[in-house]
């Protein structure tokens, strides 16, 4: 079995998100950019906290630099479309390629009760049913034009019904998990506006996405799914493998069966790590990797956070909902990655109403080298004027 470092795996899985490549000059990144930064990762998760900015849009800054946000919104809300939501690992954009993938989860959705949305069919007769036809005959709409269209179109009393908007969006959102109604896009406020697939979907693909399938086999499927994983990730383990998807362990074991016999794969043994590892066939291992990044905590990078403690020794945790006396390195850390590693934690908060770009706390890590602190400070810079903020508040504290 082939052994690698663990700085070898480090470096490939650098390589492997896409943070080697030299970033395009400034006022060039187009359309052909972010895509390709989608078609590499293959999945970009969502967040709704707008501390700095809404989180899917950071990883395309830390791998291309300042780009047009409204550009990558385009993609998402407007035909031809580019990238389509579903929770393909949590709420994600994936490419519309991608979306006919999860036609066993979306199967799974109609018969098991996932966080309450199910139970909504046996609470309220009649409404998912009504819910899918206002979607249907009247989609894009968001959640509360749903509501005000039932109001209107099917005026019984609440009393007899028993809904109200929180039912109504959990019809919707099971609606959209079994892939029943899709996402059309976000409004400007954030809300997601669901609608028919077949308005949704490009037009070679609305075949697959009525049936919610692509003529493949739900194992095939997986498998795809664990090829793209791979192909992301570099070298990874099984969990981390399973995990990008969010798939079961079992579903992750026959795939990477199917995908080390196709040679796609190879075991490896990672000096360090506990698991065996699996190294992608077209992986790059660069003798050295020299990245000036900070990422988002829903990075694909870190988001698996066993997998960002083997590769990076750092345990990172997100301290949102934990209390503030008891946050360590602060509310919305930022890593950021330096050479091949994570030299510090950034604390970040975009204070629009003085046009600043705060640092509420910043943590550097042992042995993070003396130059990482003008590095970082041109990296904030670049977000900062990306944000459309004017200045840069940092505690005067250096490796």
């Amino acid at each position: 079995m082939r052994e690698l470092t663990g700085a070898q795996a480090r470096r490939i899985a650098i390589a492997a998100q896409g943070l080697t490549a030299q970033r395009p000059a400034p006022g060039s990144v187009g359309t052909r950019h972010l895509g390709g930064v989608i078609d590499r990762l293959g999945v970009v998760q969502i967040d709704s906290v707008n501390v700095v900015a809404r989180s899917h849009y950071l990883p395309f800054f830390s791998r291309l630099g300042p780009y047009d946000r409204e550009a990558l919104d385009r993609m998402r809300d407007a035909a031809p479309r580019r990238l389509v939501e579903y929770w393909a690992h949590e709420a994600a954009l994936v490419a519309p390629a991608t979306w006919p993938l999860f036609a066993g989860r979306m199967r799974a959705a109609e018969s098991e009760a996932w966080g309450g949305m199910r139970q909504v069919h046996a609470e309220h007769p009649g409404l998912v049913e009504a819910v899918l036809r206002e979607v249907t005959d009247r989609g894009p709409l968001t959640s509360r034009q749903v509501e005000a269209a039932l109001a209107h179109d099917v005026p019984r009393s609440r009393e007899d019904w028993g809904w109200n908007w929180s039912a109504v969006k959990r019809a919707l959102e099971w609606l959209f998990w079994s892939g029943q109604v899709a996402s059309a896009g976000r409004t400007a406020s954030f809300e997601r506006r669901y609608a028919a697939p077949s308005r949704v979907a490009p037009p070679a693909l609305r075949a697959a996405w009525a049936a919610r399938d692509d003529a493949r086999t739900e194992g095939e499927a997986i498998t795809e799914l664990v090829r793209m994983a791979a192909s992301a990730l570099g070298v990874a383990t099984e969990a981390s493998l399973a995990d990008y998807f969010r798939l079961t362990r079992a579903q992750a074991r026959d795939a990477i069966a199917v995908l080390c016999a196709e040679g796609c794969i190879e075991e490896v043994r990672v000096v360090g790590w506990r698991d065996t590892a699996y190294l992608w066939s077209a992986a790059r291992v660069p003798r050295s990797v020299h990245v000036e990044a900070l990422v988002s905590p829903f990075d694909s990078l870190v988001w698996h956070r066993p997998r960002t403690e083997a590769l990076f020794g750092v345990r990172y945790r997100l301290e949102i909902y934990t209390p503030a006396p008891q946050r360590i390195h602060g509310y919305y850390v930022l890593p950021f990655v330096f050479g091949d590693t994570i030299v510090a934690r950034v604390d970040l908060k975009a204070d629009r109403a003085a046009g600043v770009l705060r640092v509420p706390q910043l943590t550097w890590e042992p042995g993070a080298p003396p130059e990482a602190a003008a590095a970082l400070e041109r990296e904030l810079a670049a977000l900062a004027g990306w944000l459309e903020l004017t200045d840069v508040s940092v505690p005067g504290t250096a490796p």
